[in-house]
């Protein structure tokens, strides 16, 4: 049975601030935040960002990609290419199986544009691997999901090597630091 989220109104306020009053119907079972916190805490139920893709933003990025301890792949798509769609399932999928390894980032281009105009993204999907926050590879348009998973593989191994040889980013953007 499929996964039904059903938003309560409540006037009291939770003990967890972060975990809003709402309900969780999965296999005709309600679970209820407080529930939904001491499961979490047994590893009983996985939080959905630990293997699902993270959406990015320009004001979220220099956090989620330049800055990770991980290296992480990056999704550049827009919502209304055609392209983009048959390539999302295999994304979620290594996101899954490379977890806790690399980040799985999507960046819309619509609406994060800075982001994109920094990276030479002129068509979507583009994929890029960066490591220690630099862009170590890329890949352009629909490809088949055997090359972006060797694209993961091949920037795991390699990667730490591209980015010794590549130049340090600089933050400062005024251009009087």
């Amino acid at each position: 049975m499929p996964r039904t989220y059903r938003r309560r109104s409540s006037t009291t306020s939770s003990k967890n601030s972060n975990l809003r009053s709402f309900s969780v119907a999965v296999a005709d079972k309600i679970i209820y935040p407080a529930q939904i916190t001491s499961l979490l805490n047994q590893g009983s139920l996985k939080r959905m960002e630990e293997k699902a893709p993270v959406e990015v933003t320009d004001l979220s990025w220099e956090s989620a990609v330049e800055k990770a301890d991980l290296p992480a792949l990056v999704m550049f798509y827009s919502p209304t290419c055609p392209h983009c769609r048959p390539m999302e399932p295999y994304f979620a999928q290594y996101a899954e199986e490379y977890a806790g390894r690399v980040i799985f980032a999507r960046v819309d281009i619509t609406t994060n544009r800075w982001t994109a105009e920094r990276y030479g993204v002129r068509s979507t999907p583009t994929f890029s691997f960066f490591c220690r926050g630099r862009p170590v590879s890329d890949l352009v348009g629909a490809v088949y999901p055997a090359l972006l998973k060797r694209l993961v593989e091949e920037g795991l191994a390699n990667g730490e090597e591209c980015v010794r040889n590549s130049s340090e980013i600089d933050y400062e953007i005024s251009g009087y630091g």
